[in-house]
């Protein structure tokens, strides 16, 4: 809490400061000065935050979040151009893309061929810092969406497959209730709520609803020492099987929204090509790794690593989008695949120096945070105004929380069925993934992208203290 006074402080002067670098380096001739001040601000911006959510006890996630939200938020009063460009997310490329593709584009701006937002955008690309913004924007873009594939890939190197095989009935069930109930509690409240919204997007509301981020959980029971409690292993048996179903049901929606057909033929279809991408990649990703790894043992072994590692999840993160997948998808298969063991030919696994992980993780520290800060900057405040966006919101919140409880019961050999529940309430960063999916692809409006963040941060804060509180005062066994 001491932190607090500096902390705000430290994002006040922030502002004005890089304003006032701002203009001076969109004079710079070096036209790559710009890009470095803009991702340099957005990491110092990001690393006040995370100080700020340690000092509070908060996860990491939370404080760059809430910091890109305070951020994004303030610009508006002091129309910052740098954070009203990055505030848009997609819509720049959007708005760009139709602008140069009308046969006349300044007719197009005059006939209103092009919205009164996009004509804002276009306006303030055509000043005279227009290309150095639009060179921000993109570098940003393309780094957060690094970062998310370099986080995927974790998460699946992390991922036991002999262990999520060996995975009990208990887990199973409750991570098919958790995906499932979720999404149609998801699906039915954005219909009610909101009898104008799309398909397309209540379906990506109910998807983004069923992720799961259990590693704020696990970080409770720790400190509680119920790290190699049944409780424990149960919710992560769960979570892990979790994200593959999420992860198929992110596919399918996807595929849904993408062709715009919604039928059962192209429903399965598309089922059958994120199973095969999967099993495809599971079967052969092991040989395309031992032949990679035989040309480059004249390496380093730290060289090797890297170098296959990148390799490999980038092949599968392309591989899986040629498939009409997420990139994010074949990230997670790269992770789940990839292992220490394959590097056979320099000794063995316990003399190497370094890990996969250890030599990844640099990376995530760096592009994941301008991921998540760049998710608050786009979070508008302003669509809350709208009383049927607050309804809207707090119900898709009512839907997130009693889904989660509600797959509980799928622990039948449990005592602590509302305990696990309560542990798959986070949606953290993989419910923030779902949503810029869905942003990118245009059926997840502000208000709509608005109010699954808030999803988020309500869920990530409130699952800590109610997983304490019940495990304190049950004094039940786990």
């Amino acid at each position: 809490m001491r932190c607090g006074a500096p902390c705000l402080a430290a994002v006040l002067l922030l502002v004005p400061a890089v304003t006032v670098a701002d203009t001076a380096v969109m004079s710079h001739q070096d036209p790559i000065a710009p890009v470095i001040l803009g991702v340099t601000g957005l990491l110092f911006v990001a690393l006040i935050g995370r100080f700020s959510a340690r000092k509070l006890g908060l996860p990491s996630v939370l404080g760059e979040l809430i910091i890109g939200v305070i951020v994004g938020n303030l610009a508006l009063f002091i129309h910052f151009d740098l954070i009203l460009i990055l505030r848009e997310g997609p819509h720049v490329f959007d708005a760009l893309e139709k602008f140069l593709h009308q046969a006349a584009p300044v007719d197009a701006l005059c006939n209103g061929l092009v919205t009164q937002k996009d004509q804002w955008i276009i306006e303030l690309l055509g000043g005279p810092n227009g290309s150095e913004l639009l060179q921000v924007s993109h570098t940003v873009d393309v780094f957060s969406r690094y970062g998310i594939i370099f986080m995927l890939f974790l998460v699946g190197l992390e991922t036991n497959m002999g262990e999520m095989l060996k995975v009990g009935g208990d887990s199973a069930r409750v991570a098919l209730l958790g995906a499932l109930v979720p999404f149609g509690l998801g699906v039915r409240a954005s219909f009610i709520l909101d009898p104008d919204i799309s398909v397309y997007s209540a379906l990506f509301l109910g998807a983004a609803l069923s992720a799961t981020s259990v590693g704020i959980t696990v970080r409770v029971l720790d400190e509680m020492n119920l790290g190699q409690s049944r409780l424990t292993h149960t919710i992560l048996g769960a979570a892990v099987l979790d994200d593959i179903l999420g992860l198929l049901m992110l596919a399918v929606v996807s595929g849904i929204v993408v062709s715009g057909d919604f039928d059962y033929f192209h429903i399965s279809l598309d089922i059958l090509l994120a199973v095969g991408f999967l099993g495809g990649a599971v079967w052969l990703g092991p040989y395309f790794l031992r032949g990679i790894i035989h040309l480059m043992r004249h390496l380093d072994l730290v060289e090797a690593k890297m170098f296959v590692s990148y390799m490999f999840v980038m092949v599968l993160a392309w591989l899986a989008t040629l498939s009409g997948l997420a990139a994010i998808i074949g990230a997670f298969t790269a992770g789940v695949i990839l292992h220490d063991a394959y590097f056979k030919y320099w000794g063995e696994l316990q003399e190497h120096p370094v890990t996969i992980r250890d030599l990844i993780m640099p990376l995530e520290v760096i592009l994941v945070p301008i991921f998540f800060v760049l998710m608050g900057l786009q979070v508008k405040l302003e669509t809350f105004v709208d009383m049927q966006v607050v309804i809207l919101a707090s119900g898709l919140l009512l839907a997130a929380v009693a889904g989660k409880l509600l797959c509980g019961i799928g622990a039948l050999g449990s005592s602590q069925r509302l305990a696990i529940g309560i542990g798959m309430l986070p949606r953290g960063e993989v419910g923030l993934i779902f949503a810029a999916i869905g942003r990118s692809l245009g059926v997840v409006s502000d208000a709509l992208f608005a109010s699954l963040v808030l999803v988020v941060i309500v869920t990530t804060l409130m699952a800590p203290p109610m997983l304490k509180f019940r495990l304190g005062s049950s004094g039940q066994k786990v």
